[in-house]
């Protein structure tokens, strides 16, 4: 699993953002400070490979009416930031379908955090593994597999059994089909969200997703004319 480990990250280089620019801004989606957010479509190809992409964890409203995906590593800081504001976000939304995509890309620990979470993610309903996820950003510092197993029995899991679910070779594979599809979409900065197939770069704040999803609701395009 080490030598694993190590393969895992060759040519993997990513930046942890927050209004910032990675890029063009194909549609007016803007910070809380003003400041436009990179986005764009995604091609035809890269949103078939995300429909079948294996690794996603769906929370909130399952048949939800809007679906908002998020793609992040435990250790980036505006992931952190962003973790409350997206959790407060599928709470208040009844309305919301949430998917959770591990997106372990910035450390080796990232990746033990991501193998655990995967394995939480095959015994937890989606309720539970959403008190799980907010859980794991509860405390300060590097956040490893043995503080998200420490997550994870906190919420009633047997870590034995998350451990030995997500400890595995065939988890690190779906992992590194993850980071394999970030790269091809230039999913350059984490968090990266993608909704109504537009992918959008770094984390805007609460509001400026919300503004996102109910311009989805309204016109079915993250910005409306």
């Amino acid at each position: 699993m080490k030598i694993l480990l190590a393969a895992f990250f060759l040519a993997l280089s990513l930046a942890s953002a927050h209004a910032q620019q990675f890029g063009a801004a194909t549609y007016p989606i803007k910070a809380d400070d003003g400041t436009p957010i990179s986005n764009f479509d995604l091609s035809p190809a890269l949103q078939a490979k995300l429909e079948t992409l294996a690794g996603k964890v769906a929370v909130g409203n399952l048949q939800g009416d809007v679906t908002l995906l998020q793609f992040y590593d435990l250790n980036c800081p505006y992931c952190r930031e962003a973790a409350a504001d997206v959790d407060a976000i599928v709470r208040a939304d009844k309305k919301l379908k949430l998917v959770f995509v591990p997106y372990a890309v910035l450390s080796v620990q990232s990746v033990q955090g991501a193998l655990i979470e995967l394995g939480a993610a095959n015994l937890a309903s989606p309720d539970k593994f959403l008190d799980f996820h907010r859980r794991i950003y509860a405390g300060r510092g590097l956040i490893d597999g043995a503080r998200t197993l420490a997550a994870a029995k906190d919420v009633g899991l047997d870590p034995a059994k998350v451990a030995a679910t997500g400890n595995t070779e065939a988890t690190l594979k779906v992992l590194r089909a993850t980071a394999d599809f970030g790269t091809e979409a230039k999913l350059v900065a984490t968090p990266a969200y993608v909704i109504g197939n537009v992918a959008i770069l770094g984390h805007p704040g609460r509001k400026p997703l919300e503004q996102v999803i109910a311009a989805m609701r309204q016109c079915g395009k993250v910005a409306c004319s």
